[in-house]
């Protein structure tokens, strides 16, 4: 596609995989003059030969997905710029309904990438787009990074960066703005919550900095009973999904076992997610046996559960895992996991609801589809996207005076992880 003209249409055929409904779909449409728009129609034909094979809704929203590639293309043919031409592309997959099937830059998908291997230049927030509002709001600041040094807080909504507004724009894309060399700065204008709980604005100017995004971060509560006796609990924080999570957990829950460690506090709060095989590698590190992770739904309705096979937890010590509503995606599936195995006890507060599965493909131009291809149910068959997993017990995070310089020992919420083990 691209080169071969026919007058001034150009034409591609896609067959069907399955045997019993061969079938083969041919499109016609006109080729655009401009090398560089004329290479974004590959990408249409890309992008939308995917989400026809593989897109969850095989009614692709109750329209006529085939004819939808017509029109874009059509759109497409007499624009005379790359942005606006992939902007069309855009503007044809919002139409599927699903915030989460998106098509992202090059430069967006390198990020990315960055992103989940580990480290990156910028000013350390998590930030998503909010279904219900649109807005984009933080869900949460790396530890000790500018952004949170700057005072910013999840929740808070994001308006504009260096005085672009960013009604309408993609989380991939503020993602992008927000990053940059190290030494420089982003002035970042906020909508906040004062100290008598009114909206506030506020504008702040962030350096960037080298951002390590070590997925764990722990520490050993020491508990002393009232006979005297001492114990131990370990505290985990996992801040992300990310490739190296599982053996950073695997390192912390083996040195703590061989510090004595007796029980265990896992925090997923304000864990937006990432990569979904990441989670259910962490549960099998809590988990024994062939018990369920995840249950599966395709396009088709057909249910698959996914199991472990043989598993051998690295501990059987009590736990309680801690979660709120910045906890998402791959964080419920593994606190689903968890719960629903009655491995652990979950405190908090109601997950953020995000029960959808994306596969991730590199296009042609180095631009990425995000494609909801599933989703996915807990071990016991709760309904997860839109709902969230609702915590045995329930508990808002506030931080209670005390003489302790340590926030674990001030946060409620560990207070009552403790009393809980207890």
């Amino acid at each position: 596609i691209g080169r071969g003209f026919m007058g001034f249409a150009a034409a591609v055929s896609l067959w069907c995989d399955s045997p019993a409904s061969a079938q083969s779909l041919t499109v016609a449409f006109p080729v655009s003059h401009m090398p560089e728009v004329n290479a974004v129609q590959r990408t249409l034909v890309e992008a939308w030969g995917l989400i026809r094979e593989t897109f969850f809704d095989p009614t692709f929203n109750h329209q006529d997905w085939d004819l939808k590639l017509q029109q874009t293309m059509v759109e497409i043919f007499p624009l005379r710029s790359e942005d606006a031409a992939y902007n069309k592309i855009k503007g044809m997959l919002s139409t599927l309904g699903d915030p989460f099937t998106r098509l992202i830059s090059p430069n967006e998908y390198r990020n990315f990438r960055i992103g989940s291997d580990g480290n990156l230049q910028g000013v350390g927030l998590f930030i998503n787009v909010e279904p219900k509002t649109g807005h984009l709001v933080v869900l949460s600041c790396v530890e000790n990074s500018p952004a949170a040094r700057a005072g910013i807080h999840e929740g808070d909504q994001i308006m504009e960066i260096n005085g672009e507004k960013l009604e309408g724009v993609a989380s991939e894309a503020v993602a992008e703005k927000l990053r940059g060399r190290v030494g420089t700065s982003v002035t970042v204008k906020l909508q906040t919550v004062n100290d008598s709980g009114g909206p506030c604005i506020r504008e702040v100017d962030i350096p960037r900095e080298v951002i390590k995004l070590s997925s764990v971060t722990s520490a050993i509560i020491p508990r002393k009973a009232p006979d005297g006796h001492v114990s131990k609990t370990g505290y985990v924080k996992l801040s992300a999904f990310s490739q190296t999570a599982v053996e950073e957990m695997e390192e912390t829950v083996n040195e703590m076992e061989k510090e004595g460690v007796q029980s265990y506090i896992l925090d997923l709060r304000n864990n937006p997610g990432g990569l979904v095989k990441a989670g259910l590698d962490v549960a099998q590190i809590w988990l024994d046996g062939t018990e369920t992770l995840v249950n599966t739904i395709d396009r088709d309705g057909s249910m698959s559960p996914i199991n472990m096979i043989d598993g051998h937890a690295l501990t059987r010590d009590p736990l309680v895992v801690l979660v709120n509503e910045g906890s998402a995606s791959a964080s419920e599936i593994l606190a689903g996991a968890l719960q629903d195995n009655g491995r652990a006890v979950l405190i908090g507060h109601t997950t953020y609801g995000k029960g959808k599965i994306q596969s991730v493909t590199e296009l042609h131009d180095g631009s990425a589809l995000f494609i909801t291809v599933a989703k996915y149910l807990s071990p016991a068959l709760h309904e997860i996207d839109k709902v969230g997993i609702t915590p045995d017990i329930q508990c808002t995070t506030s931080f209670l005076s005390s003489k302790s310089s340590s926030s674990l020992e001030n946060d409620s919420c560990i207070l009552l992880a403790e009393n809980q083990l207890d």
